[in-house]
């Protein structure tokens, strides 16, 4: 019943609550760097960057709009992409840096927009998980005591049983011998017979 305690380290703590903006600033910095290296006003970087963060986009439209309401999982990743390919491309493309601080910022509070939903919906099903492990564990507890209590009720109704044969066995040996009982006479006069074998 007891259920081991398990404490993680607060970097595995901290780690999911700060990954979105550590992803869109990584986005950032790969964008300033390919800034540097020529992508700065660049038409045919900037079209590959549009081409891929459209194609990213519709393949995250078809994976919402498939068979069954989609899969959420898929959707989310292919609209993440294109939303870092667009961050990157912007980042690449301009020449200052206000319009890519912008846009990560922008990107940056969306990004835990969504995550904060995903982490309430886990906090609510752990909770839920919790509550129902806690009613389960009442029950068994309950079960349990229920059993203890019928199981010491029997050995006490055996005891009290087995005390009752003792007196009843040492009430008749001691009636066997006192002087002038007779049984038969017992019989006789219409009471009932005594046991011959007892417990």
């Amino acid at each position: 019943m007891n259920e081991p305690l398990v404490q993680h380290h607060w970097a595995a703590l901290a780690a999911p609550k700060v990954a979105p903006a550590v992803a869109t600033s990584t986005v950032l910095i790969l964008g300033r760097i390919w800034n540097a290296n020529g992508a700065e006003h660049s038409f045919g970087n900037a079209a590959l960057m549009v081409v891929l963060a459209a194609g990213a986009a519709t393949a995250g439209a078809f994976a919402a709009a498939g068979r069954g309401g989609g899969d959420g999982v898929l959707a989310g990743t292919a609209f993440a992409t294109s939303g870092a390919l667009a961050l990157a491309g912007v980042a690449g493309y301009s020449d200052g840096l206000s319009l890519p601080f912008l846009l990560w910022a922008v990107a940056t509070t969306v990004a835990y927009g969504l995550a904060a939903r995903y982490w309430r919906t886990d906090r609510r099903d752990t909770v839920a998980f919790e509550r129902q492990s806690t009613v389960r564990r009442e029950d068994h507890a309950h079960t349990e005591r229920v059993e203890a209590i019928r199981g010491r009720a029997q050995i006490e109704v055996a005891r009290e049983g087995s005390a009752y044969a003792e007196a009843l066995a040492a009430a008749l040996t001691a009636r066997a011998t006192l002087p002038g009982f007779d049984p038969a006479a017992l019989t006789r006069a219409g009471l009932p017979e005594l046991p011959t074998n007892l417990p």
